[in-house]
């Protein structure tokens, strides 16, 4: 059989670090590990001098805000996890905004809940706030927002949040850190024999079988979450590692080669999202376009509010559509950046005229490049 060599680190643009509660935060005091973080900002900050795109998602904001308030070890109640969260997001935003500034990085903060990743309008909402923030240099830090999340609207878990941004914003690959070097056959701290897995080419039944429970009441996540987050992430063509992230600059040591696992992706990240628009949703509504417009998007560009001639049916922001050509051909679909009534306000305008017409704009695209998947191409 021949043997898979995994990827190296430095050969992506965009990758998303997960960092979890038990790694950001010492148990027994309940405070930040300062060196740590540092030690981390370096490694995250060579790969940003190199020009890599790097979004954090960090957990840590209810592990800190429990210990500012003073509360006892063990489970939380729904309410003392939400107030530990409301004080301990500051104090995690301030570290991570410190940490970073250190490499004249600015942070930018995201708090999250499923809806955002799930829900196509808020969906297109959270992605360009990522995009934006990539786009001017910045570092975003994503923590799932515990204040107003419940039991029944929260990812439960930082892991599948984790894959869940990584595919939203195109990501090559995401690191998850955690308190073990990768996947194994077995739990090695119970079997002996258990036998390292450096890659996984598919997730399949067998290493599902293979993942453990929860092992620390500052974290949600077990290796089984972590599978499903593979799982996640390799479905939107991110690859996906599980790294021992205990050591000091734990993002260095995955680049030299150091022990992991890595979950490979049969795809890339826009070839799996073209193929979730072209073939998965249910179009809402028609634009059609003009011939200029016709030509420009199948030479890969995105279409603009001028090259549509006329709308047809009712569709939200986020929704899907059809594109036709001025020949009746269906061109293509794509997830609309507008609502059909404000659409309908901007077709045939240019930029120019939209805002001397002042006409309430959003996105400068009808439909983002990324957002298209034309037939044939």
């Amino acid at each position: 059989m021949t043997q898979v060599h995994p990827p190296a680190l430095e050969d992506f643009r965009r990758v998303v670090v997960k960092v979890g509660s038990a790694l950001l935060v010492d148990r027994a005091r309940g405070r930040l590990r300062h060196a740590w973080l540092a030690a981390l900002a370096e490694d995250i900050a060579d790969l940003h001098g190199r020009g890599v795109d790097v979004v954090v998602v960090s957990s840590g904001a209810v592990a800190l805000g429990r210990t500012v308030l003073g509360l006892p070890p063990g489970a939380l109640r729904l309410e003392e996890s939400q107030a530990s969260a409301a004080v301990g997001q500051i104090a995690l935003a301030r570290y991570w905004t410190e940490a970073l500034g250190h490499h004249d990085i600015v942070a930018g903060q995201v708090l999250v809940t499923p809806k955002d990743t799930e829900e196509r309008r808020r969906y297109l909402n959270a992605r360009a706030t990522v995009q934006k923030l990539l786009e001017v240099r910045a570092v975003p830090v994503v923590n799932e927002n515990d204040t107003v999340a419940t039991a029944e609207i929260r990812y439960g878990d930082n892991d599948r949040l984790a894959a869940r941004v990584a595919t939203m914003i195109g990501a090559d690959v995401l690191v998850l850190f955690s308190d073990i070097d990768g996947l194994y056959t077995a739990p090695p701290h119970s079997d002996p024999q258990a036998r390292h897995l450096p890659v996984i080419e598919r997730v399949t039944p067998e290493i599902e079988a293979m993942a453990g429970g929860p092992a620390s009441e500052l974290s949600r996540g077990g290796m089984r979450t972590k599978v499903e987050a593979a799982k996640i992430a390799a479905s939107g063509g991110t690859h996906m590692v599980i790294a021992d992230g205990r050591g000091k600059n734990p993002l260095r040591v995955v680049r030299e080669g150091g022990r992991c696992t890595w979950f490979l992706s049969g795809s890339t990240p826009t070839a799996a999202r073209k193929t979730w628009i072209a073939g998965s949703l249910e179009a809402s509504g028609t634009l059609v376009v003009d011939a200029g417009a016709a030509r420009a998007l199948q030479g890969g560009a995105s279409l603009l509010p001028v090259g549509v001639v006329a709308i047809e049916g009712s569709f939200a922001k986020g929704d899907t559509v059809l594109i036709r050509g001025p020949e009746g051909r269906i061109l293509g679909r794509g997830l609309v950046a507008y609502d059909s009534a404000d659409a309908a306000a901007i077709i045939g305008r240019s930029s120019r005229e939209i805002a001397a017409a002042s006409v309430q704009a959003g996105r400068t695209e009808m439909i983002h490049r990324d957002d298209l998947a034309m037939i044939g191409t």
